[in-house]
């Protein structure tokens, strides 16, 4: 099951809360996550970000006792878990965008190759362009 990221989720956080980075990962459809806190490593795999989110926030309520009104995750990706849940991105637009190989994005995409955090930042400038030329977006109705 696949979910699309709430954008919501994306923007900037609440003021008032603390910040707690998920480290997202993917490989062949399923997602995993991963949360430092206070030295301790806390792990979860799932079928959607929004179902991670609640299971890291279960274990985080467990182990540390932590409320979860109290924090917001910054989610943070890897390429193959962004476009597992970005799934309705074309890679060949993002490669084109962010001056890459179209194939060397695909093989980013599936976990065969890891991008440099210079090829990771192309990409994640290329994403945020594209989100920008979006938000520009007004659809006429008559």
């Amino acid at each position: 099951m696949k979910s699309k990221k709430n954008i919501e989720n994306s923007s900037q956080p609440d003021v008032d809360k603390s910040i707690i980075k998920l480290i997202v990962e993917g490989e062949e459809g399923s997602l995993w996550g991963r949360v430092e806190y206070e030295d301790n490593l806390i792990v979860d795999e799932a079928d959607s970000i929004e179902q991670l989110q609640k299971q890291m926030a279960n274990l985080l309520l467990d182990f540390h006792d932590l409320d979860p009104k109290s924090y917001e995750f910054f989610i943070e990706f890897d390429l193959t878990a962004f476009f597992i849940e970005f799934d309705f991105l074309k890679m060949t637009k993002i490669a084109e965008l962010s001056g890459l190989n179209g194939s060397l994005v695909r093989q980013y995409a599936t976990g065969k190759k890891h991008p440099s955090a210079k090829q990771a930042e192309k990409i994640e400038n290329a994403v945020k362009q594209l989100a920008q030329q979006l938000s520009n977006v007004h659809i006429y109705a008559r």
